[in-house]
């Protein structure tokens, strides 16, 4: 079975779907580096973002390391980190 990837596509499908989009965001423009709350998402916004990729990626996520990811690109190579840990495991 090979091994599942989280992708900034995959992430931001799942802001605009749980959060939305802030008026004036682009979330397709250059985003890696840039902090969630710059792009209008709050504390609340991303405990929905965390609960939904563990639902759609069947991981448990860390709330306090989810909390420390504040741009996309940490946010990504976090979720994947959990996901490679679970593939060594299976």
């Amino acid at each position: 079975m090979p091994a599942a990837v989280f992708t900034l596509d995959a992430l931001k499908l799942i802001l605009r779907t749980g959060a939305g989009t802030d008026e004036g965001v682009d979330l397709d423009g250059d985003i890696l580096d840039t902090d969630f709350e710059a792009l209008g998402y709050e504390s609340l916004a991303m405990l929905e973002t965390g609960s939904r990729i563990e639902r759609e990626y069947d991981i448990t996520l860390d709330e306090e390391a989810l909390a420390e990811a504040r741009t996309p690109r940490a946010l990504v190579a976090f979720v994947n980190e959990h996901l490679a840990a679970v593939t060594r495991r299976a």
